[in-house]
């Protein structure tokens, strides 16, 4: 019995050393990258970062040394050792901040992506250790220093793949020389940019998920005009959309960079450029996913989280050929029990609201990342948290009895509830980081659950195990029903709630969750699971469903 007995703690020891090494490491580095000391943000007109052997191996472009610790510039690519970063920012033009009405292309020499191709010959570009060949910080093509001639060096640059998604700088020069009070033609004005021309926006939020929204940023602002990025980190939504009332009505996408958390800020601006009767300039709204959930990007087919691994050129692809859908938004009023002179909390739902111990998992989570956020910005580590609470849930039952201290009524019809612990009342498809909770085992026939139809889905859960066993499709919901308004009556003691990963502890309450709007969403239809592929299937019938109903 002794060797078995020390065979299994072994074993054990083992397992508990593959779970915690990697979730310390990562920790560990969160913590490192919020010590890192920055570089300096701005010097003459370049955004420079600091870069070294070991991080970005490059060339210095104006004394063409090998860089053992420079600068690059996260917009046009510039790239300088300590010793000339000012000689080069006086002698490169940086592509923020240019304007102009005839556009010829801007080259840099070196440093050119790998397996670029020259667009003279054909060859690959870039392959010789030293400082050589041409890229142009707009179109993105390549040259050989021997292929470049003055017809080529001179010749007007039509911006390339990504032509449609420019805002280029002279629409913006012409658009500053309209006087003020004068109306503008913002349609006449994009006339020469083509039919196709769809201006994105991008918004990133730098402290989402993990901590990639810097390198997107920087990305981003070298495929497009860095006056079309923001990070949302120093601007708010809605002044970074007033973009949008600056060119032709109905044309500009945006693409938020963040959680689902981000994706709903970027929304309720949408909203108040509603109420200021600016619904011509609202845009298509996309979704780059970096949060820990991420339900309402897997829903609309963006994936369950960006972990680096797709190209940004693909992204913004992915952006051209989405699809335009509409999303309910609803409207969440708290009003406390009894007298008070207080207003009612009113919040906006995108995905979902919940009261059990979904929302308790979320409570225990944010109070600890208000404590230390370092902590908490990698998705790995986000989930093993959420993973000690739930099993921490599963012991304790804090949300017990919740039926005998919850009313629910559907379209004003009261529901007998089961013993439950938690009640969840959906607007899309996933939930809790990926699970497709309405459907369940998909074992039972229900009716389809859609994020465009007027409708929400309210399920009950039994308690934390529960909600385990329906993530890994071992168990069914507690399907309670449909309907166009949901009201919830707390008669008694505190509960958690959350509405779209937003906790709070509430009193005594009547929650009533109504319609509130439709958002213009982009859907993108890529490489998918069968589950997914099922419910992009109902997704193409719901879309046809629209646009035969705005035909007749």
């Amino acid at each position: 019995m002794e060797p078995d007995a020390e065979r299994g703690l072994g074993l054990a020891l083992v397992t508990v050393c593959a779970v915690l090494i990697p979730v310390l490491i990562t920790v560990w580095c969160s913590v490192r990258r919020g010590r890192r000391q920055r570089g300096p943000a701005r010097d003459g007109k370049h955004s420079w970062e600091h870069t070294d052997l070991f991080g970005r191996p490059t060339y210095c472009s104006e004394c063409g040394v090998h860089i053992l610790r420079g600068l690059y510039c996260r917009c046009c690519g510039l790239c300088a050792d300590q010793a000339c970063v000012k000689k080069a920012a006086r002698r490169f033009a940086c592509k923020e901040g240019e304007s102009g009405a005839a556009w010829s292309h801007r080259w840099v020499r070196g440093n050119v992506p790998l397996c670029s191709q020259c667009t003279v010959c054909g060859l690959q570009c870039g392959s010789q250790p030293k400082l050589c060949d041409y890229r142009c910080i707009w179109c993105q093509i390549t040259v050989h220093d021997e292929c470049m001639q003055d017809r080529i060096k001179t010749a007007n640059c039509d911006f390339g793949e990504f032509r449609n998604l420019i805002i280029p700088p002279s629409y913006l020069s012409s658009v500053s020389q309209i006087k003020k009070g004068k109306p503008a033609d913002y349609k006449k004005l994009a006339s020469s940019l083509g039919a196709q021309w769809t201006p994105l926006i991008v918004l990133a939020n730098t402290r989402s998920g993990n901590n990639m929204g810097e390198v997107l940023l920087s990305e981003f602002k070298g495929l497009l005009n860095p006056a079309q990025v923001f990070d949302l980190s120093k601007i708010s939504p809605f002044k970074a959309l007033q973009l949008c009332t600056l060119l032709p009505p109905n044309s500009a996408k945006v693409l938020v960079c963040g959680g689902d958390g981000t994706v709903g800020w970027v929304l309720d601006a949408v909203d108040e450029m509603k109420i200021k009767c600016l619904e011509n300039f609202v845009p298509q709204v996309a979704i780059l996913p970096l949060g820990t959930g991420n339900d309402l990007a897997n829903s609309l087919g963006w994936g369950p989280g960006f972990a680096g691994d797709v190209p940004v050129e693909q992204i913004l692809r992915n952006v051209m050929d989405a699809d335009s859908v509409k999303l309910d938004r609803w409207k969440v009023q708290v009003t406390n029990k009894g007298y008070s002179l207080r207003k009612p909390k009113v919040l906006s739902m995108n995905n979902y609201f919940s009261v059990g111990p979904d929302a308790l998992m979320a409570l225990n989570f944010h109070t600890h990342r208000e404590k230390t956020p370092s902590l908490f910005s990698s998705r790995l580590v986000n989930k093993a948290v959420y993973l000690f609470y739930g099993t921490k849930d599963c012991l304790v039952q804090e949300c017990k009895d919740l039926n005998k201290k919850i009313e629910l009524e559907l379209d004003g019809e009261r529901i007998d509830l089961p013993n439950l612990e938690g009640i969840v009342v959906l607007n899309i498809g996933y939930w809790g980081g990926g699970c497709r909770l309405w459907e369940g085992m998909g074992d039972e026939p229900y009716p389809l659950s859609r994020h465009d139809d007027g409708l929400l889905e309210v399920v009950g859960v039994y308690g934390s195990f529960h909600c385990a066993q329906i993530q890994v499709k071992l168990a069914n919901p507690v399907r309670l029903g449909q309907a166009h308004t949901v009201r919830l009556i707390l008669k008694s003691s505190k509960m958690p709630m959350q509405v779209d990963g937003e906790p709070w502890a509430q009193g005594p309450c009547t929650i009533t969750i109504t319609h509130k709007t439709h958002a213009k969403m982009l859907y993108h239809v890529g490489d998918q699971t069968d589950d997914e592929a099922s419910s992009s299937s109902d997704q193409e019938q719901h879309r046809d469903v629209n646009q035969s109903d705005e035909e007749i």
